[in-house]
């Protein structure tokens, strides 16, 4: 795509809107995206930056190539740093448009909704005009799957709940706001997770003015789907650290909900040693401490440290450090679980006492040791 002579008439000036576009392995989607979008902006000063979180498609290097023809298109790649929120932030914070409009990669978004969503903005009708897929004359037939629709329902029921301003789909990814009121908002972002327009409504001092249009949440063209029960459990730390009014950081909230499940395993572990197996209780309780370490670590990896989750000779090399560091927790774990049961707690008190002890050791030393940064 060669920039037209209009196009360079108006790359004289800075941009009026930028479309920031956060990818992960979207090397099929680059080139028609910065068609449609050359398609849907005629006439108008604008850019489009591909935040791209290292992906290892050559995502990034497609976007230069293009760019190198067309100096609307640009490229900011991350190394070491991940997730869709935190994406959204730093392509928004790199422009000099007064306006930033958010859309996903995989043309699931309707790009041809962005000058009405510009036009009710520079009107001065709305802080945030977000394309909904559920008020009148909008679709979400896109979802591929029933599930896919339950997760987006439940996370929509969540949010509303939490919001001070009544919005049919808090869920939506596609979005315009002003430049200068996002950059006032960005210190008080958590920047985690898949979500970030509820992440920008929650962060807001005083409620936003919201405009909601409807568009036809269209099927994905390639790749994968970003939605999963895991971005779900983000989604939901996120509106808790936002009620907490960020008192108790997010990452910690994420580690007590992996540590409540780690007790749950604990203990079914237990149980299932003890009263299935027959094995004695020191026994069963050093097995069921191994299956939770193995548990929180698997868990910790996935959503804790989500952004920084490690992978292959990493991945292995994560978890054998964390069952080496975690066996003196576990130690201590065994030794008082072991101490309570002698003096007549009840096994399942005592188990859970154990385990305890050793979760409060793998919180300690995860982010110090397992999920340095690298």
């Amino acid at each position: 795509m060669n920039a037209s002579p209009q196009v360079s008439t108006l790359l004289l000036r800075a941009p009026e809107l930028c479309v920031v576009i956060p990818c992960f392995n979207e090397r099929e989607n680059v080139a028609l995206m910065a068609e449609r979008l050359d398609a849907a902006l005629a006439g108008l000063s604008w850019e489009a930056i591909f935040v791209d979180d290292d992906s290892p498609d050559g995502t990034a290097a497609l976007v230069r190539e293009i760019g190198r023809r067309d100096p609307r298109i640009r490229c900011l790649r991350r190394i070491g740093r991940k997730g869709l929120a935190s994406a959204v932030i730093e392509g928004a914070l790199a422009t000099e448009a007064p306006y930033i409009a958010v859309i996903d990669a995989d043309h699931q978004h309707d790009e041809s909704k962005l000058p009405e969503m510009l036009a009710i903005l520079q009107a001065g009708l709305a802080d945030v005009v977000v394309g909904s897929r559920h008020v009148a004359g909008g679709d979400a037939s896109g979802l591929e799957s029933n599930w896919r629709k339950r997760l987006s329902m439940l996370g929509i029921r969540l949010a509303q709940f939490f919001l001070p301003v009544p919005l049919q789909d808090p869920m939506s990814g596609f979005f315009m706001i002003r430049q200068p009121l996002f950059e006032r908002l960005a210190p008080r972002l958590t920047g985690s997770g898949f979500k970030i327009l509820v992440d920008l409504l929650l962060s807001a001092p005083e409620p936003l003015r919201v405009r909601e249009i409807p568009y036809e949440f269209r099927t994905r063209r390639a790749g994968e789907s970003k939605l999963n029960a895991l971005v779900l459990a983000q989604f939901g730390a996120l509106l808790l650290d936002k009620a907490l009014h960020g008192m108790v950081p997010l990452r910690f909230v994420a580690f007590a909900s992996v540590g409540a499940f780690g007790v749950l395993v604990h203990l079914a572990a237990l149980t299932l040693a003890r009263e299935v197996m027959q094995i004695s209780f020191a026994s069963a309780q050093t097995i069921a401490t191994m299956v939770a370490m193995v548990a929180n670590f698997q868990l910790n990896n996935r959503l804790t440290y989500a952004d920084q989750r490690l992978r292959g000779v990493q991945f292995w090399r994560g978890l054998v450090l964390f069952m080496l560091v975690c066996g003196i927790g576990a130690y201590a774990n065994i030794g008082i679980a072991r101490m309570l049961y002698a003096e007549h707690t009840a096994w399942s008190v005592a188990g859970a006492a154990g385990a305890v002890i050793g979760v409060v050791w793998n919180y300690a030393v995860s982010a110090t040791l397992v999920w340095r940064a690298r």
